[in-house]
């Protein structure tokens, strides 16, 4: 059972005890009556017929009354108590009680009322002829032989109290069925009700007088009561009916809301209200779904299948526009008993529907205008693909959290970027791509925290806002989290892919808000790759594109101008004889104040900065340089130089490499232009033209890092290259890694198949370059052999070369004349015997 149900179960109980109070008092009454009754009886004919008349009157005004509906309830204004303060003028008081329970039985009877109602309208009217008898008693009240001021007057008081025990037996009992306060119930239509018992007095008052002056004139009173009954009638008519056209005007103001909920609820509770209805229900089409209440609010809100508990009359009505072409569903009054609407009570239901009707539609297009807006919203601020945050999002909420981070503890930010990704996309294809970045953005959203924000800022870059950190210490444990989830391999399309990542960790800076924040772990991130590490935490001592730092963005310019960059050259050495083969240009800046700074601290700046096309030319003159001082002396070497990604997007940058190479007349293929693979080699339709037209000229390339995942195959179809060189991580972990061993064997063979150079960095032993050599690899740099030099330190190792060989930097493998077995071809096509150098960046050259 609803709540609702229980409530007016409970409202009945009341209802029946209160009635029950009432009955029983008039049943004392009536047998005190009765008891007087049989001690004055009627005994002649004009007793009877005083009896008689008065028994009739009371019943004829009973049967002629107002009627007011209340739900399934109609209760009626009626002329009872005139009939009654009349009668206890004319007859005995007994005659009046007893007569008066005879009369309205009689008419209840005729009206066909339910027990309960006949039980009160007698009881209640038999207390209002005890009372009014009761109050003649006291007052002594002999109307034919009084004044007619005292006529008047203690007919007022006798009238009083018949009006007041009315009210006070009648509205409890109203109240109670309407659901409303006793004392709201006592000031309705309180004007009214006063008038109506003014005009009922006077009419008492006049029939007294009428009976006083001439019994015969008595046929006048009907026709008067008639009258002044029809025109009290029509007066409590009109003002229902301006109060109805009122208070739908107020139910219809009230559904002008936006909210479908509040709609449906305001429709129930006030359609109840406005046709005094049991219960109310309202069945939208399409949604199935159903609500249903009261007055007091509402009782179920579900499906439509869900039958009502109130039996009785059920009035519907559709929900439809004026034109009828719309059908929403079906508004429902419900009633415990027979219930007919009037015809004004029914077009006030038909415009309660169609304004409701309106009013749903309204709130329906509203929910749809909002969820779209909300759909833009989300679309707006989170990845189509993976559904995380986007970058705006990572904007916006971080903005708002460094707004107070210094009440929530630390906030810090992890940048990660996935590797070998491309490699996905290239070789799977970009559904198999898409399906990854899913999976991961799932792997990095189960490893977060609640209140950690992870963010898609596109491609295979994500971010996590790390928030409320009790240290800052916390970010690199977080952090370590977060990539362990993505150790696992991704299960796509039947296929297992292991996934790499980079990430990079940035605590919130004091100022800079969070575009800064996010720099900084961008270049942490950065810092991660390059020393081929899987995290790396941000620190400023190592941010090259920090211009606080050393202000070195601002020297810049100041630097090139009075030439403060200067290249060292790290050899290329034959690793079977120790000849020296090459030699790689790797660029110093020597500051005025603050002495030789590593490359790592200014590259990043002067790619950022409009310098770049400068800084490559002061760099590739001192190289080219170099390379003519050496070949005048008699050690033709070519001189590789790195290369910038952003040169590369230079339709002018071939042209100025073959202008310098002119300039210092030199063969175009002494000098190798080492390129690292990066996003701007993938745009192959933009620097397919730059690399043609230096390979057409005779300049080499070289694909550094090989092996890393910078590098990809794929790339080796497209880009003319000469060389390949392997990363100096793998050279390190040979002796102890099979895999590693495995890789440099593999790019010896690729090489060898392609005719492809190929150049070990980072040779730092004796058995290193022993294992190179075996395992095929005809050339190596690093320390073994010689630290990064300047040009004429190198040419002084180069005259003296190593054990007196000039142009050697270390003994050969094999003493002269050995009968070795050579481990493949050490003179790979495409280029030279060995190789040149290694690069990072475009004109980027870099430590070894």
């Amino acid at each position: 059972m609803s709540h609702t149900d229980g409530r007016r179960d409970e409202t009945d109980r009341h209802l029946v005890a209160l009635v029950g109070l009432v009955v029983l008092l008039a049943s004392a009454a009536t047998a005190s009556a009765f008891i007087f009754f049989l001690r004055d009886p009627p005994d002649s004919v004009r007793d009877f017929a005083t009896l008689t008349t008065l028994t009739f009157l009371i019943a004829v005004s009973v049967i002629v009354k107002t009627p007011v509906r209340i739900r399934s309830t109609t209760l009626a204004i009626a002329w009872v108590e005139t009939a009654i303060v009349v009668g206890v003028a004319i007859a005995p008081r007994s005659w009046v009680i007893l007569g008066t329970g005879v009369g309205v039985a009689a008419a209840s009877a005729a009206l066909r009322l339910p027990p309960i109602k006949t039980a009160f309208g007698v009881a209640k009217n038999i207390l209002i002829a005890a009372g009014t008898a009761w109050t003649a008693s006291v007052l002594d009240w002999h109307w034919t032989s009084a004044s007619i001021g005292d006529l008047i007057g203690t007919l007022g008081a006798v009238y009083l109290v018949a009006a007041l025990l009315d009210d006070l037996l009648a509205m409890p009992v109203i109240a109670l069925a309407s659901g409303t306060r006793i004392s709201r119930q006592f000031r309705t239509d309180l004007d009214l009700r006063l008038a109506g018992f003014g005009v009922r007095f006077v009419v008492a008052a006049c029939t007294l007088l009428i009976l006083r002056a001439d019994p015969r004139l008595l046929l006048a009173v009907p026709p008067l009561v008639l009258s002044l009954h029809l025109a009290y009638s029509t007066r409590i008519r009109t003002r229902t009916e301006q109060q109805a056209w009122q208070r739908l005007a107020r139910t219809t103001d009230a559904l002008n809301v936006v909210d479908l909920d509040e709609v449906l609820t305001t429709a129930v509770t006030q359609a109840a209200e406005l046709f005094s209805a049991d219960e109310v229900e309202i069945e939208l089409r399409g949604t199935e779904r159903m609500l249903r209440g009261t007055a007091a609010g509402i009782g179920y809100d579900g499906a439509a299948a869900e039958p009502s508990e109130v039996a009785g009359t059920v009035i519907p009505v559709a929900l439809e526009g004026h034109d009828r072409s719309i059908d929403l569903g079906v508004l429902r009054l419900r009633f415990t008993g027979p219930v007919a609407l009037s015809e004004r009570e029914q077009y006030t239901l038909r415009t309660f529907a169609s304004a409701l009707c309106t009013a749903v539609r309204n709130a329906q297009a509203y929910a749809e205008l909002a969820r779209i807006a909300e759909e833009h919203a989300y679309a707006a601020s989170h990845d189509a693909l993976t559904g995380l945050a986007n970058r705006r999002q990572l904007l916006d909420e971080g903005t708002e959290q460094l707004g107070r981070r210094h009440a929530e503890g630390v906030t810090a930010l992890v940048l990660i970027d996935l590797n070998h990704f491309k490699e996905v996309n290239d070789t799977l294809g970009h559904a198999a791509g898409d399906q990854v970045l899913i999976k991961v953005a799932d792997r990095l959203r189960g490893a977060a925290r609640p209140d950690d924000l992870v963010a898609r800022l596109g491609g295979d870059e994500f971010a996590v806002l790390l928030r409320g950190l009790p240290a800052p210490a916390v970010a690199a444990h977080r952090a370590e989290a977060l990539l362990g989830a993505l150790h696992e391999p991704l299960d796509v399309d039947g296929m297992r892919i292991s996934v790499e990542a980079s990430g990079g960790i940035a605590i919130a800076p004091a100022s800079g808000g969070v575009a800064e924040l996010l720099r900084r772990a961008d270049v942490a991130m950065y810092q991660a790759k390059r020393a081929g590490q899987r995290i790396s935490t941000y620190a400023p001592t190592r941010d090259t594109a920090d211009l606080g730092r050393l202000t070195l963005g601002g020297e810049l310019p100041r630097a090139v101008a009075d030439h403060e960059f200067t290249v060292n050259f790290q050899p290329i050495v034959d690793l079977g004889t120790g000849q020296v083969t090459g030699a790689e240009a790797l660029a110093r800046w020597h500051h005025p104040t603050h002495g030789m700074i590593d490359p790592l601290r200014f590259l990043e700046a002067v790619e950022r900065s409009g310098l770049l096309p400068a800084f490559a030319e002061a760099i590739l003159d001192q190289a080219l340089i170099a390379a003519g001082s050496w070949r005048a002396a008699g050690h033709d070497l070519p001189v590789s130089v790195n290369v910038s990604p952003r040169s590369l997007l230079d339709a002018r940058f071939p042209g100025a490499v073959l202008a310098r190479l002119r300039a210092h007349d030199l063969p175009p293929d002494r000098l190798v232009l080492e390129l690292t693979e990066t996003l701007t080699l993938s745009q192959l339709d933009v620097v397919d033209r730059v690399l043609n037209r230096l390979r057409d000229s005779g300049v080499r390339l070289a694909l550094d890092d090989f092996g890393t995942g910078y590098s990809s195959l794929s790339l080796l179809s497209r880009i003319p290259v000469h060389e390949l060189k392997i990363d100096r991580s793998f050279v390190t972990a040979m002796e102890s890694s099979a895999e590693a061993a495995a890789v440099i064997r593999s790019t010896v063979d690729l090489g060898r198949s392609l005719d492809l150079a190929v150049v070990a960095e980072g040779v730092e032993s004796e058995p290193q370059r022993r294992a190179l050599w075996e395992l095929g690899c005809a050339a190596g740099q690093g320390h073994l052999f010689a630290r990064p030099l300047p040009a004429g330190a190198l040419l002084a190792a180069l005259h003296r070369g190593a054990g007196g060989r000039p142009g050697t930097l270390a003994p050969p493998l094999h003493d002269a004349g050995a009968v070795i077995r050579l481990p493949g071809r050490r003179q790979v096509g495409r280029g030279r015997p060995a190789a040149t150098g290694n690069g990072q960046t475009a004109d980027e050259p870099r430590r070894r």
